[in-house]
């Protein structure tokens, strides 16, 4: 289960940076302004649908303006409640994002035929670091090993 979670920290090491603009973004240009709309319409104590109708095109014209009106006239409640609201649902499709990343297996991301299917070292106790048929980088077949030293190549050879 471990590799699930570190592969899908590696696929999305970039894109948590995105994220969390993006996160910001929404609170400051989508957020803000319904906010604001929000307590301007319900300024006599019930919202009234018409005001709020007539007052959100400009609120999200005016982003900035409406996230400093929520901050001076005192509907920061209001704001942060509505903020969390849209950070649940966020962090909600973040986490099936995230979850969906995972890789399938443990294999996912090995390229086929390379030496990461070994760790720390273990294919020299076949292979040579230094000396042989080239297999690799840093891996060689060494041909003055006793038992079978047959090499199989798989793919083509051009000639110019």
């Amino acid at each position: 289960m471990n590799y699930k979670i570190e592969g899908a920290i590696r696929r999305n090491r970039k894109n948590f940076i995105i994220f969390a603009i993006l996160w910001i973004f929404i609170a400051i240009v989508f957020v803000a302004p319904v906010t604001h709309t929000y307590y301007i319409s319900s300024a006599e104590g019930r919202f009234d649908l018409e005001i709020f109708i007539e007052n959100i095109g400009n609120s999200f014209m005016h982003p900035f303006q409406s996230f400093g009106s929520v901050l001076t006239e005192g509907s920061i409640g209001s704001y942060l409640s509505m903020l969390l609201v849209v950070s649940i649902f966020y962090a909600l499709f973040f986490f099936i994002g995230f979850v969906r990343s995972a890789p399938k297996n443990e294999f996912s991301d090995i390229e086929h035929g390379s030496s990461d299917w070994s760790q720390r070292g273990e294919q020299y106790q076949v292979l040579s670091k230094n000396k042989g048929i080239i297999l690799a980088e840093n891996n060689y077949l060494p041909v003055d090993k006793r038992g079978n030293v047959n090499v199989l190549v798989v793919g083509r050879i051009r000639f110019w």
